[in-house]
């Protein structure tokens, strides 16, 4: 299976010394990931360095080397206990928010990202957590595309096209075939969880892809069994992180 990599909550004050040493990483394979950018950041959770200076310069050049990048949202604040359509989490922006106030913020955050140079059509929800009323915004928007379901390949539904993300990527990495994204937060990353990065990718080497080329690939039309079956796959992952950090807590 082809694996491409996305990087969520990408801030001025992420913890850059991590983004940095995964960024190294990525450059050794030669591969360039998709970057979830939140336009204005008022997670404390995200609060990790001090903000850093040309920051949206700093981005705007890595889209220019082939970089791509993702509206990550509007200020990554968790406003409802909503799954949405993808219910991986009970929580989120903004599944359950009316239409009229999604499309505002939305709009603003679009608008913060083209103010600093940059252009993409490509969302990420925080929490992976959405509904239609938030693909009905960002059509209106033109947004149209998604980083987030589940699948072998690219798929239609709604009017969008998702690209989806690992159900479980050590049960991705053992399929011969197919495509999908590796999720991963660098500011949760310690030393040891680098290196194992660092093996792993080395590992995958031959399975790993640029964003831009998923972007690029041919999708299939995904119908209601297919949307039914992903929102129990989903539903179901939930269930199972939850019993797994209560075995742990």
């Amino acid at each position: 299976m082809q694996i491409a990599i996305r990087l969520d909550d990408i801030t001025p004050d992420m913890d850059w010394e991590r983004f940095l040493a995964f960024k190294e990483i990525l450059d050794g394979c030669g591969i360039k990931p998709l970057i979830g950018v939140v336009p204005d950041n008022r997670d404390e959770n995200l609060h990790r360095a001090k903000a850093a200076d040309g920051f949206w310069e700093y981005i705007k050049e890595l889209q220019e080397n082939g970089w791509c990048v993702a509206l990550h949202g509007y200020r990554h604040i968790y406003t409802t206990k909503k799954g949405g359509l993808f219910p991986l989490n009970r929580f989120s922006e903004f599944a359950g928010v009316p239409f009229d106030r999604q499309k505002e913020m939305l709009s603003g955050a679009a608008e913060i990202l083209e103010k600093n140079g940059i252009r993409t059509d490509i969302f990420m929800a925080p929490a992976h957590s959405y509904d239609r009323n938030t693909l009905k915004a960002l059509k209106e928007l033109g947004y149209c595309n998604m980083t987030d379901g589940f699948g072998s390949c690219p798929y239609r539904w709604q009017g969008m096209t998702f690209y989806p993300i690992s159900f479980l990527l050590s049960r991705s990495l053992k399929k011969k075939s197919g495509v999908t994204t590796m999720v991963v937060h660098t500011n949760e990353i310690d030393d040891a969880g680098m290196e194992r990065m660092r093996r792993l990718l080395a590992e995958q080497q031959d399975h790993l892809i640029s964003y831009s080329d998923f972007l690029a690939m041919a999708s299939r039309k995904k119908g209601v069994c297919g949307h039914l079956w992903e929102y129990m796959l989903a539903t179901a992952k939930r269930v199972l992180v939850k019993l797994k950090q209560e075995r742990h807590g």
